[in-house]
């Protein structure tokens, strides 16, 4: 997500998106585990966009 779309959406559609993106997280670990992953790379963009969502949030709550 880009920060235009993090700026468009609240609060709660913000703590869904950090949802969602653990989720994918977690189903892309279960498929490293039985040697189903083609793009290593995902890893690191996904805890990249977790970090990033909860970071603006936070951000949010601080009155930023």
């Amino acid at each position: 997500m880009t920060k235009a779309d993090l700026k468009s959406l609240d609060n709660k559609a913000l703590e869904k998106e950090v949802v969602n993106l653990k989720k994918e997280l977690f189903n892309l670990k279960l498929n490293a585990s039985t040697m189903h992953v083609k793009d290593f790379s995902q890893f690191k963009k996904l805890r990249r966009n977790i970090a990033q969502v909860l970071t603006y949030l936070r951000g949010r709550e601080d009155g930023r």
